[in-house]
């Protein structure tokens, strides 16, 4: 029986697939994952995220900058931390009180030259990073930024949540 052009070359075709000694290159592949991992590794290592306790409720802006390494001082509606330990309660900080806040100022002296050793250049003091409830008052808010520019420490920011942007 005469065969066409177009089953001869079928044939051919799937004789090609049969060929035992065919197998995958697996050097380029690990290669590929190699530096995949790499890039995942480093990528992970640069972000720095502010730790967002649940019982602080932290208010939205459009803000851009990514945060610094600063110390931290967290205000949510019982309690003053410094770095995670409660310095002082706000049922104890009033209105008409002092301007400055006697205990958060010596953590925050105690702080500063814990963060002073660590840094290896002494020129730069180290920042403040204020995580407030969104629903702490004013006066609250105005005595803490005091109490930093007290210990020294006038690199203060405000820790807030980044909200979508409408970009048209």
């Amino acid at each position: 029986m005469n065969q066409s052009r177009r089953m001869k070359r079928m044939q051919r075709h799937h004789k090609r697939g049969e060929d035992k000694n065919t197998s995958l290159n697996m050097v380029s592949l690990m290669d590929i994952f190699t530096i995949l991992v790499f890039f995942l590794l480093v990528s992970a290592a640069n972000t720095e995220a502010l730790p967002t306790p649940k019982n602080i409720n932290l208010p939205e802006s459009t803000a851009d900058k990514t945060p610094k390494e600063n110390i931290i001082i967290m205000v949510n509606k019982e309690d003053i931390l410094v770095q995670g330990i409660p310095v002082a309660k706000l049922s104890s900080i009033n209105e008409k009180s002092a301007t400055v806040i006697k205990s958060l100022l010596l953590s925050l002296q105690e702080q500063a030259t814990v963060q002073l050793k660590k840094s290896k250049t002494s020129k730069s003091r180290p920042g403040v990073t204020i995580m407030g409830d969104k629903s702490i008052p004013y006066h609250l808010l105005k005595k803490i930024m005091l109490t930093c520019a007290t210990a020294n420490l006038t690199n203060i920011s405000l820790a807030v949540n980044q909200k979508a942007t409408d970009k048209v």
